[in-house]
């Protein structure tokens, strides 16, 4: 894998771990303000969960790269031959 490859891998991993990690521990307000959707969290914590992104997706980008860099897993002997 060449070092572009696991960059563009690793941001893929990261914003997949983002969609997961967003919906952690929101509440809604328990009085919205006018103008504010009913359901918006009152405390986002964004920091927080970009942090817990980061580290979650650094774990897993790293068991991708070391099945990748030992072929851990191949894909071909997986393919019924003939096909």
């Amino acid at each position: 894998m060449s070092w572009f490859t696991g960059v563009l891998l690793y941001v893929m991993i990261w914003w997949v771990v983002l969609l997961a990690v967003l919906p952690w521990g929101n509440r809604p307000a328990s009085r919205p303000e006018e103008g504010h959707a009913e359901g918006a969290p009152a405390n986002p914590r964004l920091g927080l969960k970009a942090l817990a992104t980061t580290i979650i997706a650094a774990i897993v980008f790293a068991a991708v790269y070391i099945v990748v860099r030992y072929n851990l897993i191949v894909i071909w002997d997986m393919v019924p031959k003939g096909a």
